[in-house]
């Protein structure tokens, strides 16, 4: 008797089709098992359990501390705007116990002394970033990266005590050597003051904007320096060799991949250092001596700025948080950018 499956004897489909003159029977088709899941979560061990909840639970106490205090501010300037109305934004004298109270002169004043930091700070982080990544050689980096973040540590009582013993004092004829040859530039006009007048004293070019506004680049840089470095040394590897061997120089590598790759770095890094710019308050108020007037000249003698000010700290929260949520999403899409490099 012939078997109706080929296969169970080793006969071929044509030697089935001679024999009986007929097709072989199919084997019928079993019906293919849909794979097994797989379950990717993986079970967290108990210490990674206890990092997680610390984790949030510190990120919800500042989250909590944040919006207290900026419902206490609004609380206690409610009364404030509520008495001055518009004209809070409009005016310039300072006189609460006589009602006439305005931000137009300590606006101003603020935003000349971030003006100056963040002017000589973008050119000294920039420089200190590129020599660190690109330039010293591999024994002093560590060290150097070390002191940047260090100095960045340093309270900025420190800063404020040196601008006002010192650095103010040695500024004084740069100071009066602007005044003399940009006089024709509204920002380095000083009242009463003639070019090469030599009854001027030394102090008339201190507490100024100018003075104040170098101490607070000196805290700034720091924190812009790590920020562009960090980002300087995630530059592409490959792309830093093909660089080169197309024949670009140093330089030609840096203008051409490390700078264009950092550019993000270096607008967020220069945003940060705005906000701590903006908010710096001790080491300005011990510098400047306090003017409640529009005064837009930054060499002169006498300012104001919105962090010296307690009352006005509501406004300056708002400016500052928003100048370093706008510099947290920049460095965010510079990581996402960094990440889908690799």
């Amino acid at each position: 008797m012939v078997s109706e499956d080929p296969s169970a004897e080793g006969q071929s489909a044509f030697d089935y089709l001679m024999e009986t003159g007929t097709q072989p029977p199919r084997r019928p088709e079993v019906p293919e098992r849909a794979p097994a899941k797989r379950n990717l979560k993986s079970r967290l061990s108990p210490s990674d359990l206890t990092f997680r909840a610390i984790a949030r639970a510190g990120g919800s106490v500042v989250l909590i501390i944040m919006i207290l205090v900026g419902t206490f501010l609004a609380f206690r300037a409610t009364q404030a705007l509520r008495k001055a109305g518009w004209s809070f934004l409009t005016t310039a004298a300072w006189n609460p116990d006589g009602g006439g109270f305005g931000i137009a002169a300590v606006m101003l004043g603020t935003f000349l002394i971030a003006l100056v930091a963040i002017v000589t700070a973008i050119p000294l982080a920039l420089g200190t970033a590129l020599y660190i990544s690109e330039y010293a050689p591999r024994p002093i980096q560590r060290p150097l990266i070390s002191a940047i973040d260090l100095m960045a540590a340093v309270p900025s009582v420190v800063y404020g005590l040196w601008g006002f013993i010192l650095l103010q004092w040695k500024v004084g004829p740069l100071a009066r050597w602007l005044s003399d040859w940009f006089a024709w530039f509204p920002l380095f006009q000083v009242s009463g003051v003639k070019r090469d007048d030599p009854l001027p004293s030394p102090a008339t070019y201190t507490s100024s904007s100018f003075a104040a506004g170098l101490v607070v680049a000196l805290m700034i840089t720091p924190i812009i320096t790590s920020v562009m470095r960090e980002a300087f040394s995630q530059a592409p590897a490959s792309e830093r060799e093909g660089a080169y061997a197309l024949g670009a120089t140093r330089w030609g590598m840096i203008r051409a991949v490390v700078l264009p790759f950092g550019k993000g770095a270096m607008i967020g890094g220069t945003m940060l250092g705005l906000g701590r710019a903006l908010g710096e308050t001790l080491a300005v108020t011990l510098i400047i001596s306090s003017v409640y007037a529009i005064q837009p000249h930054i060499l002169q003698a006498g300012t104001s700025s919105v962090s010296s000010l307690i009352a006005l700290g509501a406004l300056l929260f708002v400016i500052t948080f928003t100048v370093i949520a706008i510099a947290r999403l920049m460095l965010l899409r510079l990581d996402r950018r960094a990440l889908s490099s690799v």
